[in-house]
């Protein structure tokens, strides 16, 4: 289990970073939380660690984003939000990047939770007075 305790901005990348080297062998991660809770911003800062220096955004209205790292791996971005029925995940091809062996990080999973593999980090982001954020994870 990790959990962490963000109270500034700055703090996002150290805990990226943690969260990261506390999962080495773990390649899906599911984040949940509320509607601005930071999902995005905190997987902005994983992927900073990951070493990608594409433009990382929510990919609301796309689904999925592909970001490339320095080193050319890629890194799959979900975003789940909008989906009203597991059958879209399938029509994406999901299978294709949740076993790909890359980074699939995942926003709004609860839409497809049956589908995730049985090895991956559930991420929870709860915010907490003065706009502190509290990270825990756990296999899931």
């Amino acid at each position: 289990m990790y959990s962490v305790k963000i109270t500034t901005l700055k703090a996002i990348g150290k805990a990226a970073k943690e969260l990261i080297e506390r999962f080495p062998q773990q390649r899906v991660f599911a984040f949940y939380g509320k509607m601005g809770a930071g999902k995005t911003t905190f997987i902005q800062a994983i992927c900073r660690e990951l070493g990608t220096h594409d433009n990382v955004t929510s990919p609301t209205f796309a689904l999925i984003n592909e970001y490339k790292t320095i080193k050319g791996d890629s890194i799959f971005h979900f975003d789940f939000y909008r989906i009203k029925e597991m059958e879209e995940a399938f029509d994406l091809g999901y299978e294709d990047y949740i076993y790909s062996g890359n980074y699939c990080l995942i926003e709004w999973p609860e839409k497809i939770e049956p589908l995730l593999p049985q090895e991956f980090v559930a991420v929870n982001i709860e915010v907490e007075e003065n706009e502190m954020r509290n990270i825990t994870a756990s296999p899931g």
